[in-house]
């Protein structure tokens, strides 16, 4: 083959290669791209995952393969960098937290992060970054809701002693406990066993201009705020979350709080400080957190509430946190839409978010409102 031969020959493999979209997702290092293909390198013989971190290589010497197994065939090997042959990186460090996450379910005390670094083989900080991008919290948060959760558990158990339930749920010491009891059970532990039974919650259902609302507040503060078409549904739902408590009609000083509320509803703009009563997973509190922190006037998606809270690949959990906001408006869920600006859901209604952002002068992208 001469010279004007060769040159023709790498030119129509660089057309071809350039041609293929799989190329597009080489060059931009497309970790969504892993696992669908591998290429190959003809000039070093080794095989890689579309977001491997080498140097590029010319298209013309770039083949792709459906499967590692392929490409092995083809007499490449497997870079030793991407390691293409092994499961992709993000479901490696699924499996490698979710196994930390087993450790820290069975330890009697919160493991240090400096054990769970060994254990895994990875420096603290790398440790730190791993999980929380995995599960959205903390190794130190996630053993701290994991503690909540079982002492829960052990409560609701009949016949169940309450010093025994703080002990088995993991805390050294029932003092310490009960320090954060109020944000670990918002009420005392003997409240929740009762199902709240020896909890008060004022409501009163008034209107506004977006329909119906139901604003209702315990001790702690404003538990929930509710919009719809029918008040008895409103009052059946609220029924329904605190099964047990004492549902009480809110008196004159109570009608304050619910005009303050439907000053906020017909002027979400303006700001309120309530006193609120936010009760959640550590997860969803993060995301809440993160929610109220939007201005008025401005909009985030779903990605970058994620990004905010530093789990980027938590988007779907950050829409269902967003989905169980119980206090509408406080919580402004309605400023969160999808990633071309357009509305996605909303608890109460597309159109009452619509309205609300119009209210704010948030501008809204067309596109479908589902």
């Amino acid at each position: 083959m001469n010279m004007s031969t060769r040159t023709e020959a790498r030119a129509l493999r660089a057309a071809a290669t350039l041609a293929d979209p799989r190329w597009a997702a080489v060059q931009a290092r497309d970790a969504a791209a892993d696992g669908h293909f591998v290429y190959s390198v003809k000039t070093t013989g080794v095989y890689c995952r579309p977001s491997c971190g080498a140097r590029p290589a010319r298209p013309e010497n770039v083949a792709f393969h459906a499967t590692p197994a392929e490409a092995e065939g083809a007499g490449f090997r497997p870079c030793r960098r991407c390691r293409p042959e092994a499961p992709p990186l993000a479901q490696r460090q699924a499996a490698l937290v979710a196994e930390l996450c087993r450790a820290i379910a069975s330890a009697d005390g919160p493991p240090s992060l400096e054990a769970l670094a060994e254990r895994a083989g990875l420096s603290v900080s790398h440790l730190h970054r791993t999980f929380k991008a995995v599960t959205g919290l903390t190794p130190r948060a996630w053993a701290a809701a994991h503690r909540a959760q079982r002492l829960r558990t052990a409560l609701d158990a009949p016949g169940a002693r309450v010093t025994d339930a703080i002990y088995d749920a993991g805390y050294g010491a029932a003092s310490r406990f009960y320090e954060e009891a109020d944000e670990v059970l918002g009420m005392t532990p003997t409240a929740w066993r009762a199902g709240g039974a020896d909890t008060d919650i004022r409501f009163a259902i008034g209107q506004c201009s977006l329909g119906a609302i139901l604003v209702a507040r315990s001790g702690r503060g404003v538990c929930a705020i509710s919009l719809g078409d029918d008040p008895e549904q409103l009052a059946r739902e609220l029924q329904d979350r605190f099964a047990r408590a004492r549902l009480v009609g809110g008196d004159a000083d109570f009608e304050r709080l619910v005009a303050q509320v439907v000053g906020l509803v017909e002027a979400p703009g303006q700001g309120a400080e309530l006193p609120l009563d936010v009760r959640g997973t550590a997860f969803q509190q993060r995301v809440w957190q993160a929610l109220r922190a939007i201005p008025p006037g401005t909009t985030a998606s779903y990605a970058e509430i994620a990004e905010r809270i530093g789990a980027p690949a938590a988007t779907r959990a950050v829409a269902q946190a967003c989905g169980a906001n119980p206090l509408a408006v406080a919580i402004p869920c309605h400023r969160v839409v999808r990633r071309d600006g357009s509305l996605s859901g909303y608890r109460w209604g597309v159109e009452r978010k619509r309205s609300l952002l119009a209210r704010e002068g948030a501008p809204v992208a067309a596109g479908p409102a589902t």
